[in-house]
């Protein structure tokens, strides 16, 4: 990807944004989240879709997240950044321009291209929830998703189980179509609310392995099983998608 040389003129294509944050996870054996999803199925199917209710999905944190969920107002592309400018832009110098905006604390810039995107709504129609480890170290910490697009939520599988909707996310993306017909381009914007319980490395794994599930399809099978056949999901099947050790 082509590196925008000029500094300013990139930077001009985007407003400043202030950003507020705040703040253990536990590691399953294979054996014991298999049970943990049995039973989250048996009883919490129900109210996935109940997700938009963390928020008026879009992603301006606030200092309440902790206690209750105040709306969270969807951020507008042209408050981010400059539409008028980067219609003059090249996709390539555009989707770099997204990403060097958002490097920093507590943000995720991506992009992908409108065919991609268009395949994932698709699916996540379809199946909207999933599971994916996130390792740390010695163990994995268990991600709960919610693909409802535009937007994709996460959350950890224990704080969903324990408070249901009143789970906060920890992380948060949003995606904005503007330019998907004009350069082919759809751009990803990811914003993680506790920077204490996920850094941005994770926030980006995070954000690439649940594409990858959606998007690759022997991987999307896990989901599809996962959303339609949780009888027969097995989630050692997903730690080895993802070359993790099966503990």
């Amino acid at each position: 990807m082509q590196r925008i040389s000029s500094k300013p003129s990139r930077i001009s294509l985007f407003s400043l944004l202030s950003i507020k944050n705040t703040a253990k996870q536990r590691a399953f054996t294979t054996h014991s989240l298999n049970s943990h999803l049995q039973n989250f199925h048996k009883k919490e199917i129900s109210i996935p879709g109940h997700f938009r209710k963390w928020v008026s999905l879009g992603f301006v944190r606030t200092s309440k997240f902790a206690t209750g969920f105040s709306p969270l107002q969807r951020k507008p592309l042209d408050s981010i950044m400059d539409t008028e400018r980067a219609k003059n832009k090249s996709p390539e110098d555009l989707a770099s321009a997204w990403d060097d905006y958002h490097l920093g604390r507590g943000h995720i810039g991506a992009s992908m291209k409108a065919k991609l995107y268009h395949l994932l709504v698709q699916r996540a129609a379809d199946c909207r929830y999933f599971v994916i480890p996130l390792w740390r170290g010695s163990g994995y910490t268990t991600m709960f998703a919610q693909v409802q697009m535009p937007h994709i939520l996460f959350t950890g599988l224990e704080d969903y189980k324990a408070k249901g909707t009143q789970a906060a996310p920890y992380f948060t993306v949003s995606f904005y179509t503007e330019f998907a017909e004009s350069k082919d381009l759809v751009l990803i914007r990811g914003d993680v609310v506790f920077t204490s319980k996920l850094t941005d490395e994770e926030a980006k794994w995070l954000l690439e392995a649940s594409q990858s599930f959606y998007l690759n399809d022997a991987r999307y099978k896990l989901v599809e099983r996962f959303n339609k056949e949780t009888r027969d999901f097995e989630f050692k099947d997903v730690l080895r998608a993802l070359d993790m050790p099966i503990l």
